[in-house]
C-alpha cells in the first residue's frame, strides 16, 4: 500500500515535536512524506520544524518548513502561499495545532480562556478560512482536523477549556464538509485518547503528580486505558493519514476515534 498519498501536496501545522519524541504532527508528516505526499510543514518555532523536513529529507521525500504562529492571519496568509509557490496546489490540510490545560469555566481566568480558543479553534479556523478557496478551485480536497476524546465527556482530568475547544472543531469540520461536499472536499476529525507524547510530558505531569514526573505520569495514564497503555503519536498519525487518503474517498463529516476504547466507559 506504498504511495498511498503520492504526489499530493500536505499542509501539517505544528509539524515540529515539543520535547524529544514523536510529536502527531511529527509523525504525520513523516509518514506523508513517506506514502509519496510533498509536506509543508508548519511550526511556531522554525527549528522543530526544520528538523522534521531534515528527517523527511533525510529519508528521500519532499517538504518545506515554514515557521508560522497559524492564530495570526497574516503567518496563515504566507503559509499557503508558500505551498503554492514551492508545489502548486493543495490537497490536503492537518490542522494539528494545540495547547493543552488544565481547568474549566471555574478555575481559568479570561485570558487563559481565551488563548486555549484561539490556539485550539482559531487556529483551524484561519486556516481552512485560507485554504478553502484552493481546494473549491481545484474541486478536491481533504481536511483533517486533530480534535479529542475528550469532546465524549470527562478524559482523566478537567479539561474544560480545552474539550470546549476541540468540540467547537468538531462542529465547524461537520459543517464545512456537508457545505463544501459537492466541491470535492472532504473534512473530518480525528479524536486521540490519551496519548503519550512531548506535549503531554510537557502539560500534565503537574496534574498526575511532582512536576517533572513524567514516569508517574506514564504509568497512570497507562492504568486507565482499557488497553493498558496509551497510544502514540504514530496511532494519529495512521488514523489522520487514512483520512487525508483517498481510501476514505466516501467519508467525510465524521469522527475517527483513536482511543483505545477509552470512549466506551463515557457511556
Amino acid at each position: 500500500m506504498a504511495g498511498r498519498l503520492q504526489n499530493k501536496v500536505a499542509i501539517v501545522t505544528g509539524s515540529g515535536s515539543s520535547g524529544p519524541g514523536w510529536g502527531n504532527g511529527k509523525a504525520i508528516s513523516l509518514l506523508f512524506a513517506r506514502e509519496g505526499a510533498k509536506v509543508v510543514g508548519a511550526d511556531i518555532d522554525g527549528a522543530a520544524a526544520a528538523l522534521t523536513q531534515q528527517m523527511i529529507a533525510d529519508e528521500g521525500g519532499y517538504s518545506i518548513a515554514v515557521t508560522a504562529d497559524v492564530t495570526r492571519t497574516s503567518d496563515v496568509r504566507s503559509l499557503v502561499q508558500a505551498a503554492l509557490d514551492a508545489y502548486g496546489r493543495i490537497d490536503i490540510l492537518v490542522n494539528n495545532v494545540g495547547i493543552a490545560v488544565v481547568g474549566g469555566p471555574a478555575e481559568l481566568d479570561e485570558g487563559t480562556w481565551d488563548r486555549v480558543i484561539e490556539v485550539n479553534l482559531k487556529s483551524a479556523y484561519l486556516t481552512c478560512h485560507h485554504v478553502l478557496p484552493v481546494m473549491i478551485s481545484q474541486r478536491a480536497g481533504a481536511i483533517v482536523n486533530n480534535a479529542s476524546v475528550a469532546v465524549h465527556g470527562w478524559a482523566g482530568v478537567n479539561y474544560g477549556a480545552y474539550a470546549a475547544s476541540k468540540g467547537a472543531m468538531v462542529a465547524m469540520t461537520r459543517t464545512l464538509a456537508i457545505r463544501h461536499a459537492a466541491e470535492g472536499i472532504r473534512a473530518n476529525c480525528v479524536l486521540p485518547g490519551l496519548m503519550n507524547t512531548p506535549l503531554v510530558h510537557a502539560a500534565l505531569t503537574r496534574v498526575y503528580g511532582n512536576e517533572g514526573d513524567i514516569a508517574n505520569l506514564i504509568r497512570t495514564r497507562d492504568a486507565q486505558c482499557p488497553m493498558g497503555h496509551m497510544g502514540d503519536a504514530w496511532d494519529t498519525a495512521y488514523a489522520t493519514l487514512f483520512l487525508a487518503s483517498d481510501e476514505a474517498k466516501y467519508i467525510t463529516a465524521t469522527e475517527l476515534l483513536v482511543d483505545g476504547g477509552l470512549s466506551a466507559r463515557f457511556a
